[in-house]
């Protein structure tokens, strides 16, 4: 296992794009805590693509808690529909062509390509079709359809960060609380499961698959 430092403070601006309503939390919250707490004037937009009404607010109320120095988040929530994203496409298409021109990030994070989820799918497709020439990492989303990969890039989380992204999660997301899945223990569980993995310190790890590296 190869492990490179990375200087935190060289990531000026971060773009974290997700499908649905706590997508981004769930997927990479621990990395982004890492990365604000040693990083505080890193500049983070969130991009939602769609959320039910109430959602938003969920969504924005958990932005503001990941950073750690109480600054307004960049927060941009649309309403495509949701599970009907390949019926949208060309429509998600034009939006991710307007966020281009206005963002181009040192880093983004988005859905992986072989996630089985169709609205998932399409985002990380567009993601890669938008941003050639960008670091991408693809963040995962545990659920019924069993399609957890095997990471290549892992981030070691501190004991503190990792219990702040599930209370995060569990704090800002009641919505959610009714769904099975929609567990500490789960959460807990994958991190746990990436730590090992990974040998961090803590035993809690976020893990992404970076398909393309340039050094």
């Amino acid at each position: 296992m190869l492990k490179l430092p990375v200087d935190w403070t060289l990531i000026q601006t971060v773009l974290c794009i997700g499908a649905h309503c706590d997508d981004i939390e769930i997927g990479c919250a621990g990395t982004l805590i890492e990365l604000t707490s040693r990083n505080p004037r890193v500049g983070i937009h969130w991009v939602v693509l769609s959320g039910d009404e109430g959602r938003p607010d969920e969504t924005r109320k958990a932005a503001a808690a990941i950073r750690v120095d109480g600054s307004e988040p960049d927060v941009t929530i649309r309403d495509f529909k949701g599970s009907y994203f390949p019926d949208q496409w060309a429509a998600i298409k034009d939006h991710f062509e307007e966020l281009r021109s206005r963002i181009s990030p040192d880093l983004i994070f988005t859905h992986r390509r072989r996630d089985r989820h169709q609205d998932h799918r399409i985002v990380a497709d567009l993601t890669w079709n938008t941003y050639r020439d960008h670091l991408i990492l693809e963040y995962e989303i545990p659920k019924f359809e069993g399609d957890l990969g095997r990471p290549n890039l892992y981030v070691p989380l501190g004991a503190e960060n990792a219990d702040r992204k599930v209370r995060i999660l569990m704090d800002c997301f009641p919505s959610q609380r009714k769904r099975a899945w929609f567990r500490p223990e789960l959460f807990r569980g994958l991190m746990a499961v990436r730590g090992i993995e990974c040998n961090a310190v803590s035993g809690y790890a976020e893990a992404f698959e970076a398909s393309k590296l340039v050094v």
